[in-house]
């Protein structure tokens, strides 16, 4: 289902998926869970990750699959030199620099297919994990969405829409 990604500079562990294949992570419940948690069913979640114009990539370790990424516009049209990315990093993978490597390589990806701009849209603010990190990597908060995310354990919270020029 996964086949290498061609001349990436995160290292072999690295791969990219084609548009036809399905993201399994059942061996991997913190991967899962995030995904298909936020979508009706898990063939939902996978009909996002990988539909449309949307690039995806997973990050593989001694342990499986612990991180995914994807790339994609964010609008059509005058705006299409914008582009979105999401991620997905697995509990198994803090520390060990998945979402960094994950961040680099679709940045990089960016910039090749000529995006001027990467757009977070939805980026929940009590990750601030992920807020640090991107922070780190020239993105701003650029506004917030009151109450927009209804997390499971703080209940609602905000979203930030984060934004870097590339």
């Amino acid at each position: 289902c996964w086949f290498w990604s061609s001349g990436s500079p995160c290292g072999s562990w690295l791969k990219r998926s084609n548009s036809t294949s399905t993201i399994h992570l059942d061996g991997h419940p913190g991967l899962h869970r995030w995904r298909c948690g936020n979508y009706t069913t898990c063939s939902d979640t996978n009909a996002y990750w990988l539909g449309g114009s949307h690039q995806a990539w997973v990050a593989e370790a001694d342990i499986g699959i612990v991180g995914t990424g994807y790339l994609c516009p964010n609008h059509q049209g005058n705006a299409d030199h914008i582009c979105n990315a999401g991620f997905v990093t697995s509990a198994e993978a803090r520390g060990r620099g998945v979402a960094q490597s994950l961040l680099n390589h679709i940045v990089a990806e960016a910039r090749m297919a000529g995006f001027k701009a990467m757009q977070f849209n939805f980026v929940v603010s009590t990750n601030t994990g992920a807020i640090a990190l991107w922070q780190r990597n020239g993105f701003e908060i650029v506004g917030t969405l009151p109450r927009a995310f209804r997390h499971p354990e703080a209940g609602f919270v905000d979203a930030h829409v984060m934004y870097q020029l590339l």
